[in-house]
């Protein structure tokens, strides 16, 4: 059976950042939310906060451990599978790339080791310290990844010399046309894959029996973290999607769906696009509105598929699109309806705490699906204008590709599997020593 070794290639690195992308996602912010915690203990005494960080901060080192190890075997694939990317572009990649390495393992791990173990051997001033370090460490990495990324999606700041990139100003590689958007974008991103994590466990425990504060705060930070990053994120959203209109002209057009040049263009609710007639078929929209959601005019113009010679595959853009927006408005009636019940019962109810645990991972979908949107948008560019995905591939033949997709897919698979369940075995036995110790406080005062 022959392999187009280029395609096995796209879809072993999409396995590979698609698996890897999940834990950091939920570190960015779980670092930040920690020191919370911490704070929180700090100012009121309270043993609860104090609680709630000792259990969340088990779950941020076993998913730092898994990010650490995804995130190395993609390194080893820019030699092995796409050597052209490094041959072209290394000068501005290598050490962008190099900076979030000495970030993540300078400062992270380093910390990370006082944070889990150093409590009851430093000052908590020291301890405080450490957690803030983790949690800038991690947002530091984020943004030397995300400047190189939305360099390829925006480059800037460079010149071509003997067919490599050479840069001219780091400044507007660096702070290139799209990172504000993207960085911001990936950060509340992160905040909300987090605060459905954090909610969702706890909800999970509460279940379980259990009524310790540390899961009644955290699961009240969760819900609340939620319901104030939602709006946010749909108004960065938009800004992104102006931005995006501007730069990238292809991809706003695959994301709505529009193939012909038009003002005035409605916003497909759904519909089935086909490339080989170049139009929707069942297309079901609402008129005008995508022209006023993106040119903020009714009758605002929005270029069509047709006057790019070469564009991304529209199906999965434009579905990929739905699904992040669809899983958004989602999160936006779940955390707005849980802290509603907060406010007037001051608990949630078991039919909310369920909807929860069922939203646990919801964040992880919301971020896959706009992330393809951003990877697959691009195509078929690798880094926009300059290098497309075909020149950077490497010699590797397809059945060599496929046998080791096969292995990572396998992997990951386990992988995954054994990382949620643990979570939920981790909630389930915090939950267990909570109702036990109450069990044995009230046997003490009877």
């Amino acid at each position: 059976m022959d392999f187009d070794p280029l395609v096995l290639a796209r879809i072993q690195f999409g396995a590979n950042i698609s698996f890897h992308i999940l834990f950091p996602t939920i570190n960015i912010a779980m670092g930040w939310v920690l020191l919370f915690f911490k704070l929180r203990y700090l100012k009121t005494s309270q043993q609860g906060w104090m609680d709630a960080y000792g259990f969340w901060v088990k779950i941020f080192a076993l998913s730092f451990a898994l990010g650490v190890v995804s995130g190395v075997t993609m390194s080893f694939q820019f030699g092995t599978n796409w050597p052209g990317y490094m041959q072209t572009v290394g000068n501005i990649a290598g050490p962008l790339l190099a900076y979030e390495i000495l970030t993540a393992f300078f400062l992270e791990a380093t910390f990370l080791g006082v944070m889990l173990f150093g409590r009851s051997r430093v000052s908590e001033r020291v301890h405080t310290w450490a957690t803030f370090l983790v949690a800038f460490g991690n947002t530091v990495s984020a943004f030397w990844i995300l400047a190189l990324n939305s360099w390829m999606q925006t480059p800037t700041g460079f010149k071509m010399v003997d067919g490599k990139a050479v840069v001219t100003s780091w400044l507007e590689v660096i702070f290139n046309p799209s990172l504000p958007y993207r960085l911001t974008h990936m950060l509340i991103a992160s905040g909300l894959t987090t605060a459905f994590l954090v909610a969702g466990l706890s909800a999970y425990r509460r279940l379980k029996g259990d009524g310790s504060d540390g899961a009644k705060m955290a699961l009240k930070t969760g819900v609340v973290t939620a319901a104030l990053l939602i709006p946010l994120q749909i108004f960065v959203g938009d800004m992104h999607g102006l931005n995006t209109f501007k730069h990238q002209p292809a991809k706003l057009a695959a994301i709505e769906g529009i193939w012909h040049t038009e003002k005035g263009a409605p916003l497909l609710l759904f519909a089935l696009p086909n490339a080989e007639t170049r139009q929707n078929d069942m297309a079901v929209g609402i008129p005008k509105l995508a022209s006023l959601i993106i040119t903020h005019d009714l009758n605002g113009e929005i270029r069509g598929l047709n006057e790019f010679a070469q564009h991304a595959p529209v199906g999965k853009v434009f579905w990929s699109f739905r699904v992040m927006a669809g899983v958004g408005a989602l999160m936006l009636l779940v955390s707005w309806l849980a802290c509603w019940q907060l406010r007037r019962r001051g608990q949630l109810a078991p039919l909310m705490l369920r909807a929860l645990v069922g939203m646990t991972f919801a964040g992880w979908v919301a971020t896959l699906a706009g992330w393809y949107v951003t990877e697959i948008g691009r195509q078929p560019w690798l880094v926009e204008g300059v290098l497309t995905t075909a020149q950077a591939a490497g010699s590797a033949t397809g059945g060599m590709v496929a046998s080791t997709l096969a292995m990572y897919l396998g992997l990951y698979l386990v992988l995954l599997t054994a990382y949620v369940s643990v979570l939920f075995y981790m909630a389930g036995k915090a939950a267990g020593q909570s109702g036990g110790e109450a069990a044995h406080l009230e046997e003490k005062l009877a």
